[in-house]
């Protein structure tokens, strides 16, 4: 490790680390970025495993272009918590702020979404996924089958996959979300209604969002039936 890049580091933050460098007193800020270094390599170690679950996922998607001329993905998305988004998990469940904290408690610290276009792609994109032999699978919530009270519906899978660096390997957990287009429409909306906004989310309006997720899931049903009159047509 260079020791200078690393003082450098530690005296001038990151723009992406100065706020949560803010949250504590100045005679703690020195000891906290020394230990918010230590999160830019963790940052290293999640993007290095988001590359390797997307990378497994386009071969698949490629494999099925090739063999059925057809896409069960179509497209994917990832995103990587900022420092000051992992300080605010580890606070909300009493934790300390350190690298291994993160690691041992963070499931979803590194996260890709996977957009399908029908249901059944969702299971297949999922089992060929976890069946893969240095893929773990470590959790899995159907909220497909069981959706959330407010309607909302995916598939989460958390995974450990391998991130080979120059002198070790590490396994990495990642948080997959697999959904249709449909879904991923209303859980957009939703989420920017819900968290986006200053207006509180009435009772009222609450219902008609689980209304609308309702309908939603209905058209993605139909959408599916569809298909597969139309693939036996073929």
């Amino acid at each position: 490790m260079n020791i200078k890049r690393t003082k450098k580091i530690i005296e001038n933050p990151p723009s992406e680390l100065e706020p949560v460098k803010q949250l504590f007193p100045e005679d703690a800020q020195q000891q906290l970025m020394g230990q918010l270094f230590k999160f830019i390599e963790l940052e290293h170690l999640y993007e290095s495993a988001i590359r390797e679950v997307k990378t497994k996922l386009e071969i698949l998607d490629s494999e099925f272009r090739t063999k059925f001329s057809y896409n069960p993905i179509h497209h994917i998305e990832d995103r990587l918590k900022s420092p000051q988004s992992i300080f605010e998990k580890l606070q909300r469940k009493n934790m300390p702020f350190n690298v291994e904290a993160a690691r041992a408690n963070l499931n979803d610290i590194a996260g890709v979404r996977v957009i399908c276009n029908y249901i059944e792609d969702i299971y297949t994109v999922a089992d060929l996924l976890t069946a893969q032999d240095d893929v773990s699978l470590i959790k899995r919530k159907d909220y497909i089958k069981e959706p959330k009270p407010n309607g909302y519906r995916s598939l989460h899978l958390v995974i450990e996959t391998p991130v080979y660096l120059s002198d070790k390997k590490e396994l990495v957990h990642v948080e997959v979300q697999i959904r249709t287009i449909a879904m991923d429409f209303w859980a957009s909306l939703e989420h920017e209604l819900k968290y986006k906004t200053d207006t509180e989310v009435s009772a009222e309006l609450a219902a008609q969002l689980k209304d609308c997720a309702e309908t939603i899931a209905a058209t993605d049903v139909k959408m599916q039936q569809i298909y597969q009159t139309l693939k036996e047509i073929d």
